[in-house]
């Protein structure tokens, strides 16, 4: 998240699995918030989002299924967010950097449109071969969100997808 995004969102964040998680907290960060607390405010975070896209959206024919403006500009927390909604877990790192959970990993690109989504894990963990299924999976979820999502392989033929808003809005 870029820091125009954290300056811009008030108090809820959504988990970006980039999060430092230590031994036995849930949540981003640390968060001592039970896993209910965090998922009724996940919830609650998504449906905001889905009623902002109702609100802005008003000239195409199904306004919950094209991405806001806003969610345009802050799209590693609007992807975040709609990963996290779907119940796709994030992934998270230890206090010394090393990847403690597999799930889903998204970051900012070099173009300000386009976020990538990966999934790593722990060494060991076998994250390596759930990437193909688990990104097809977060794929599904963002494409009926609207969003423009392409599979790519990186490095060493390891997957990521790529997140974008479409260019044009259907009426």
């Amino acid at each position: 998240m870029t820091g125009a995004e954290a300056g811009a969102t008030g108090g809820f964040e959504p988990a970006t699995g980039a999060e430092v998680r230590p031994a036995g907290a849930d949540g981003p960060g640390g968060a001592a918030a039970s896993h209910e607390e965090r998922a009724g405010a996940v919830r609650d975070a998504f449906e905001a989002l889905l009623r902002i896209r109702e609100v802005v959206n008003t000239s195409v024919v199904d306004p919950r299924a094209v991405p806001a403006e806003w969610e345009r500009v802050r799209m590693v927390r609007a992807i975040a967010l709609a990963l996290q909604a779907a119940g796709v877990p994030p992934s998270a790192v230890d206090e010394h950097g090393e990847r403690a959970a597999t799930g889903y990993l998204v970051t900012a690109t070099e173009h300000p449109r386009v976020v990538r989504v990966e999934w790593p894990g722990p060494r060991g963990s076998g994250a390596g071969h759930e990437a193909e299924s688990a990104l097809r999976g977060c794929a599904r979820v963002l494409g009926g969100l609207g969003w423009v999502v392409l599979e790519y392989r990186g490095k060493g033929g390891r997957r990521y997808l790529e997140v974008e808003a479409p260019a044009t809005v259907r009426r």
